[in-house]
């Protein structure tokens, strides 16, 4: 009776490949779909000011958008300077996170979803 053997190695689910063809555990850069999304987003909302969060172990620079109500949406940006090259050409203020922290409407606006009120 034949059988087939099938090597396994040890750290073999270390080096598999995810769906978008990145190492497990490496950064996703940012996208045209998260640059569409956010262009999207501003373009449908208004009062909208973004906040540039910086690159961490985790996670790549992303920017959150939010609206004049507090609603918000947080991509993965290439830089700081393409969140401002993007707030420049649309006419919306940037901020640094680190610098001025989030704006409460957007902490009001959390919380009124969390009790279904949003």
């Amino acid at each position: 009776m034949g059988s087939e053997v099938v090597g396994v190695g040890l750290f073999d689910s270390l080096r598999r490949r995810s769906k978008g063809g990145q190492k497990p555990g490496t950064l996703r850069k940012a996208s045209s779909n998260d640059f569409k999304h956010l262009e999207e987003w501003a373009s449908s909302r208004t009062g909208v000011e973004a906040y540039v969060e910086p690159k961490t172990n985790v996670t790549e620079t992303t920017v959150v958008l939010i609206a004049h109500d507090g609603e918000w949406t947080r991509r993965r940006i290439e830089s700081l300077d393409a969140a401002q090259q993007f707030g420049h050409k649309r006419s919306i203020p940037v901020y640094e996170v680190a610098r001025v922290g989030y704006p409460k409407r957007m902490r009001e606006y959390t919380e009124r979803k969390k009790r279904g009120e949003a």
